[in-house]
């Protein structure tokens, strides 16, 4: 997979900045005035081509790339355990894979989600995420993203994310609109 395509967009980095290689998981500086082209930005993060390969950028990282960062998540002060589930929901819904156009929760890769009450006030919440390959060299990148997204909401204090291989994902794991995104429908 060369990671270009027509659609995607140049860019010089600004600054240098750091990027996670895909799909290894090693962490690399690229330097301020790189060139290199946008392949996907979705979730917040970015996956950029640089000299024949592939990087994820943070989203913090997105003024690097000449991008706004993504908005910071708000919650009612009389949010109730559903209201910061379904936020948790959705802040999974912007954890991607770099090489994958469709997030975790529609490929089926999250098996389990639930909050706790800290004696503090603050929530934990408890997740058990899978990935579609056992020695996916972004497993840990994808748990790292999935906390730091997770710890993002107001009234989180703590996301713990087990990272699970039974039962074994399978492409039946995935919602029809991934199966329609990856051409499996």
């Amino acid at each position: 997979m060369s990671g270009f395509s027509l659609s995607s967009e140049p860019f010089t980095l600004m600054r240098d900045c750091e990027a996670v290689m895909v799909p290894q998981g090693e962490t690399v500086n690229l330097p301020a005035g790189q060139i290199g082209y946008i392949t996907q930005a979705l979730g917040g993060s970015f996956t950029v081509y640089v000299e024949g390969n592939l990087f994820r950028i943070a989203g913090k990282d997105a003024d690097a790339l000449g991008k706004e960062p993504p908005p910071p998540i708000e919650v009612a002060d009389d949010a109730t355990d559903a209201d910061v589930e379904k936020l948790a929901w959705d802040q999974l819904r912007t954890v991607f894979d770099p090489e994958i156009p469709v997030n975790v929760v529609e490929l089926g890769l999250v098996y389990d989600l639930s909050l706790e009450q800290r004696e503090d006030g603050q929530r934990k919440v408890y997740v058990k995420l899978t990935l579609t390959a056992p020695g996916c060299g972004m497993g840990d990148i994808l748990v790292d993203d999935a906390r730091t997204k997770l710890e993002m909401i107001p009234t989180i204090a703590e996301a713990d994310i087990d990272l699970v291989f039974d039962p074994p994902w399978n492409h039946s794991m995935m919602s029809e609109l991934a199966k329609l995104e990856t051409g499996m429908l």
